[in-house]
């Protein structure tokens, strides 16, 4: 298992997620990089011996431009691989990013236009290039798929471990942020659910949530406020080997 730092863009800068509440969300601070530039942040993540690196960039979610520049910056300039939800609703936009160098696109329910889009970007990117993330909030699917009742996440899973999918996100935005922990019994039903790679994110702790998680078989997981804080550091990451 992984530990994957996260930066949270909007407006081109580097915020503090606070349980999926956007419009509340405030300028990153970090005991680990005084700046709230993207490429600052992403530098110091670098340095401290990180490889990988996820970006939500909120602005192109929240259906404005991609901050193309910015990822491609980050790309070049780190050397990160980036892991990128840039609210992914068509192939234009899947291309874009791999053209600026990110490794891997995340296709997130919340943006998702039809669950055929899947099926396409996996056709023509490869399994190895695509992520699809289950937003949660509050356990429940954050999904625009239009159907009559709500998509049960656990029967989402199944519906994409059946379609051929490798890797998923379970990201619970009710808990970024929040310093309250992981639902371990969601996530362990999903792991249960779903055989290839699970990622997760959403209310890290410390260092007890990952070895949890580590004993559950989670491939990696997503951490941006227990690193910031102070709450998980890098020499008991480096430790426990679970430094990218």
């Amino acid at each position: 298992m992984k530990v994957i730092p996260v930066i949270d863009l909007l407006d081109g800068r580097v915020v503090h997620a606070v349980r999926g509440r956007r419009k509340e969300y405030q300028p990153l601070k970090s005991r680990l990089c005084a700046s709230t530039d993207p490429l600052d942040v992403a530098a110091a993540f670098r340095k401290m011996g990180f490889s990988e690196l996820y970006v939500a960039d909120l602005d192109a979610i929240l259906g404005g431009n991609i901050n193309l520049p910015i990822l491609s910056s980050i790309a070049d300039k780190t050397g990160l691989g980036l892991m990128v939800d840039a609210g992914v609703d068509n192939l234009e936009k899947a291309k874009l990013l791999l053209e600026r160098h990110v490794s891997k696109i995340i296709i997130g329910t919340e943006t998702l236009p039809a669950v055929s889009f899947i099926s396409e970007a996996i056709s023509l990117f490869g399994n190895e290039k695509v992520i699809i993330s289950i937003d949660l909030m509050n356990n429940q699917l954050l999904s625009r798929l239009g159907t009559a009742s709500p998509v049960q996440p656990m029967a989402f899973l199944q519906e994409l471990q059946n379609a051929g999918v490798t890797q998923v996100i379970v990201l619970d935005l009710a808990r970024v942020g929040s310093g309250e922990g992981v639902d371990m019994h969601f996530v362990s039903e999903a792991r249960s659910k779903f055989h290839g790679a699970v990622f997760v994110g959403g209310g890290v702790r410390g260092i007890s949530d990952l070895l949890e998680l580590k004993k559950m078989g989670i491939a990696g997981v997503l951490v941006a406020t227990a690193l910031h804080s102070g709450a998980i550091s890098v020499d008991e990451l480096r430790q426990l080997k679970l430094l990218t």
